[in-house]
């Protein structure tokens, strides 16, 4: 994939969306490509996430540790889906295991690279900041549509 490809697709991913081509450029050109084969494992759940991954093509799937201790895949991440976005802006941890069900071309996007791209566009990080607190309105409006069931 091409830088250009890179931008086009950052650009459709939801945290990225609105960015001038000029900010995404900035990612897309720090952030490290990596090739992932069929098996192999990206991150393993509970390790400590400092970066974040764009799936470019390929499938990874997402796999936690269910109550009875085994293992349960919890969802398939195919190509444009953003893993770890959270680990962006603050140290978490990683709530699965992500391993490539296929050959898969991943996007490493470091906390560091992120961090420079809202100091030098402050535009972006009020971008980001609005975006966030969208979310955290949307999980508090669900939360409360689901207090019913706890009552």
């Amino acid at each position: 994939m091409a830088l250009n490809d890179d931008i086009r697709l950052l650009s459709q991913l939801p945290l990225f969306g609105g960015m001038s081509e000029d900010q995404l450029r900035l990612i897309a050109f720090g952030a490290d490509r990596r090739a992932i084969s069929t098996g192999q494992m990206l991150f393993r759940e509970g390790s400590p996430a400092e970066c974040a991954y764009v799936v470019l093509s390929g499938e990874m799937e997402l796999i936690s540790t269910g109550r009875d201790g085994q293992p349960e895949v919890q969802a398939v991440a195919g190509t444009g889906t953003l893993l770890s976005e959270l680990a962006l802006i603050t140290l978490v941890e990683r709530k699965f295991t992500a391993v490539a069900t296929s050959d898969t071309s991943i996007l490493r996007i470091t906390r560091s690279l992120f961090h420079r791209l809202i100091e030098e566009y402050p535009d972006a990080a009020r971008l980001i900041e609005n975006r966030i607190r969208d979310n955290i309105a949307a999980l508090a409006a669900r939360a409360a549509a689901e207090l019913h069931r706890f009552a």
